[in-house]
C-alpha cells in the first residue's frame, strides 16, 4: 500500500498533512477525500456567500495524485 498525504485548502490557507494515511485503491482515497471534504462543509458552511474547500491528494514523495473541489455558493432572491 502507498502513503498518501491530504493537504487542505479551505480559504483560511492551506492545511498540510504530515501524517497520511496508507491506502490501497483510488477509491479508498476518493473516499478519503470526500469525507473530508463533507466534515469541513458541515463545520464551515454557510460562511457569506460563497466558499471553496479543496484537498490536494500526493504520495510520500510529493507526487500530486488528484485535487477535488467543493464550492458552496448562494444567492438570496428577496
Amino acid at each position: 500500500m502507498t502513503r498518501y498525504f491530504f493537504d487542505l485548502n479551505n480559504g483560511d490557507g492551506k492545511t498540510v498533512d504530515e501524517e497520511g494515511q496508507e491506502l490501497g485503491s483510488r477509491n479508498a482515497i476518493m473516499q478519503e477525500v470526500t469525507r473530508i471534504l463533507v466534515d469541513v462543509a458541515r463545520d464551515e458552511l454557510p460562511v457569506g456567500q460563497g466558499t471553496e474547500i479543496s484537498v490536494s491528494v500526493r504520495t510520500g514523495v510529493g507526487k500530486a495524485v488528484s485535487v477535488a473541489t467543493l464550492t458552496f455558493e448562494n444567492e438570496w432572491l428577496d
